[in-house]
């Protein structure tokens, strides 16, 4: 028995094909368009700004003049922007080697289960990223103290010379310790996020092909987590070429060790908020954005590249 035809409600028409194409082409376009008026006007627009200030410079007689590209020609010769480029290029390789290693043993052993009161170590692990950037350098601050400083207190007690950690030779050591104790939580997360991604299937394999947990690691999850780590690695490079808070606070305290000039980001600031060379300050921000693009490009092209067989 062939089923009742189901007629329309009275008084209602389907939709047509071409007004059901027409609301779908624009159903798109109006989701993405609060993001794009933001990404418009909280970053195009002042990064617009940003180079229009960037071909100026003020001068005492005549105002502002339009200089061309005559300020980047100067900050290219610029000694205190180069070291300062450098210096964060040294902390970079210092820093970002150590913090993934140890984001990747805390995330393989977190994800094995042979941790007790996992949840308690993942926790804790992750309670230094919660701290604001600007509380951790005060307190790492407080921890390097020559004078009232637990570790200097402890070698007095000790009748021993406690390190001076706010030295010359010691600073960039200090500023990758805080660094390190912040971000080691924030990359173990991803890390963890991808290991929980794999499937099971391969572990049933590795364990048929009598693999144990350290084969499993470096075959298995190594791998699959190259991903996970490229992204951690980018992230790293952005963040250390940014560094600005740790040493900033710092300076506070060993002025003689950390100038305004010690980090580029840090030079920029300090040319626009203090120096007040406003058109300058947008010259090294425009030549450290550079930096950054083209060390995130060389670290992509270079995984790309040992991916290739």
């Amino acid at each position: 028995m062939a089923a009742p035809e189901v007629s329309a409600a009275p008084g209602r028409r389907s939709p047509s094909p071409s007004r059901t194409r027409d609301r779908r082409r624009t159903a798109g376009p109006l989701f993405v368009a609060p993001f794009m008026v933001l990404f418009l006007l909280l970053f195009l627009a002042p990064l617009g700004y940003a180079a229009y200030l960037s071909l100026f410079q003020e001068r005492l007689i005549g105002g502002t003049a339009f200089v061309g590209l005559d300020n980047y020609v100067q900050a290219l010769k610029d000694p205190l922007l180069l070291h300062g480029v450098a210096r964060v290029a040294l902390f970079f390789v210092i820093q970002v080697p150590v913090m993934l290693l140890l984001a990747l043993l805390f995330a393989l052993a977190l994800d094995s289960g042979l941790l007790r009161l996992a949840r308690v170590i993942r926790l804790g692990i992750f309670v230094p990223y919660a701290v604001p950037s600007v509380v951790a350098a005060l307190m790492w601050g407080y921890l390097y103290g020559p004078d009232f400083g637990p570790f200097a207190q402890l070698g007095r007690n000790l009748g021993v010379p406690a390190p001076d950690f706010l030295s010359e030779g010691w600073m960039l050591g200090s500023l990758a310790n805080i660094v390190t104790w912040e971000f080691v939580g924030y990359n173990i997360i991803i890390l963890y996020a991808a290991l929980r991604t794999i499937p099971q299937e391969l572990y049933e394999a590795a364990a048929m092909d009598g693999a144990g947990a350290w084969r499993t690691a470096w075959s298995v999850k190594l791998p699959a987590l190259r991903p996970a780590l490229l992204l951690t690695l980018l992230f790293s490079v952005i963040g250390s070429f940014q560094l600005f808070n740790e040493p900033n606070l710092l300076m506070k305290i060993a002025p003689d060790v950390i100038s305004s000039s010690y980090t580029a980001n840090l030079y920029s600031y300090s040319l626009a908020f203090t120096g007040q060379q406003v058109n300058y300050a947008a010259t090294v921000s425009f030549l450290l954005g550079l930096v950054i693009v083209i060390a995130s490009y060389a670290v992509l092209l270079t995984a790309n590249r040992r991916r290739t067989p």
